[in-house]
């Protein structure tokens, strides 16, 4: 939930990112007052990657750490309390869709990025993924979240697809339910 993928001005915009930005707080809410732990996750790319186009990569330039672009929409922003984690995700020569591990694109090696160990820490056992894109970083970490063991589940109220394809957002939908990834259609 990034000024890049939020506003309709960011440069990997996704559209109808601003409509999910209030939801997704009343639910940050709503599972603080229930005791539920909430993480955060947040592109923080180098300004030359070979995650961008113009180095190779699929994506414009985006989210570039300590850049306007990377910061957290400011109601996201102004939800994260002390001990959250916080995962900065995609800080070298890396895809980094999953909240959970990155891929160290010269190597082609998968590494952690040490939201299972916070989230084991913590006892958590159930993940709720919500967020901006559907069809890339929603889908990775969701999918990683089951591959570690968690039920999870992905309200699609509270995420929208890039569709970079025709059909992405149905071949999303199909491989998280297939994986074992409860997706709610409302």
């Amino acid at each position: 939930m990034q000024h890049d993928f939020v506003d309709p001005a960011g440069s990997l915009s996704v559209a109808g990112g601003p409509e999910t930005v209030a939801p997704i707080v009343e639910l940050i809410r709503r599972f603080r007052r229930d005791g539920h732990v909430v993480a955060f996750t947040q592109d923080w790319h180098p300004a030359v990657t070979p995650h961008f186009a113009e180095h190779g990569g699929l994506w414009p330039v985006h989210c570039v750490h300590d850049s306007a672009g990377a910061e957290l929409h400011p109601d996201i922003a102004a939800e994260i309390r002390d001990g959250d984690p916080l995962i900065r995700k995609g800080d070298g020569p890396e895809d980094a869709y999953s909240g959970f591990s990155v891929l160290h694109l010269p190597s082609g090696r998968h590494a952690p990025t040490g939201l299972a160990e916070a989230l084991a820490e913590r006892g958590v056992h159930e993940v709720t993924v919500v967020g901006l894109a559907g069809d890339w970083c929603v889908k990775a970490t969701a999918l990683d979240a089951v591959a570690h063991g968690h039920p999870t589940t992905v309200p699609l109220a509270l995420t929208r697809f890039v569709e970079l394809r025709p059909g992405d957002t149905e071949r999303a939908v199909a491989e998280m339910r297939a994986a074992g990834v409860t997706v709610l259609d409302t």
